[in-house]
């Protein structure tokens, strides 16, 4: 009987099968592994994020309950509840550029506001509104609340990412964006421009200016334009600002 000598790559086959066996099971197990983490890190995410949420919701609620309570005093003691001075405002562009000057034109493009019912938020400080008295024949503004601030975000708002103008749809593209600053979702994104937190200045920055709709009857042609108390479209509405963006959202 004839026996065949085994070749040494026949020898050695087994042992590389066995070897890459090993590897693909340890990659494998790596792999499952992976997604588990992965899962229990959006768990884990996800549950913050609607903690934070509930957290925003019961601080609205307590700073509402506190102005309630500060107008009864001031009614019980005979006298008017003087609401704190706005730390925000929203800026609504209501006239186009024709004839206008150097200046102005530069404040407009300062605050992003390079078409007809653009909007911004702004923090409200001595440098802004001395800004704004410059071109206030081609502005309105005043102090949104938080509905305005809420409605605007989640139905016009747009994010500046790679320089482009991307709808957020979803919180990973904030967190892309925003999250070396704690900023992980609307909610957040909402709550920093609200409260004109820490982080207002990257917050609002990544924010696109909004598009808005003319308002209903449109603007009034600068033969009949003047100021808001006026009769008139320009200047500063105060909290009648959210009238105007319920009609242009």
């Amino acid at each position: 009987m004839l026996f065949s000598v085994p070749t040494a790559q026949q020898v050695l086959l087994p042992e590389t099968l066995l070897k890459k066996e090993k590897s693909d099971a340890s990659a494998e197990a790596k792999a499952t592994e992976a997604k588990i983490q992965s899962r229990k890190a959006r768990i884990t995410k996800r549950r913050e994020l609607v903690r934070r949420a509930a957290s925003y919701r019961r601080e609205y609620q307590s700073s509402e309950r506190d102005i309630i309570e500060l107008k009864r005093q001031a009614k019980a003691n005979g006298s008017y509840y003087v609401p704190a001075q706005a730390k925000l405002l929203l800026v609504v562009r209501i006239r186009g550029i024709n004839n206008i000057a150097p200046k102005p034109r530069k404040v407009l493009q300062l605050f992003r506001l390079l078409q007809i019912n653009n909007a911004v938020f702004v923090r409200a400080n001595k440098a802004t509104l001395e800004m704004l008295q410059l071109v206030l024949p081609y502005v309105t503004f005043g102090e949104p609340n938080l509905k305005t601030i809420r409605e605007l975000v989640y139905k016009r708002g747009y994010g500046k990412i790679n320089k482009q103008r991307i709808a957020l749809h979803d919180n990973a593209l904030i967190e892309q964006s925003l999250g070396k600053y704690n900023i992980l979702s609307m909610e957040d994104l909402i709550h920093e421009i609200a409260t004109v937190g820490p982080n207002f200045k990257e917050a609002n920055t990544f924010l696109w200016p909004f598009k808005l709709s003319n308002p209903t009857g449109g603007w009034r042609t600068r033969k009949f334009s003047g100021h808001f108390i006026e009769g008139g479209d320009e200047g500063n509405r105060e909290r009648f600002i959210n009238n105007l963006v319920q009609a242009m959202n």
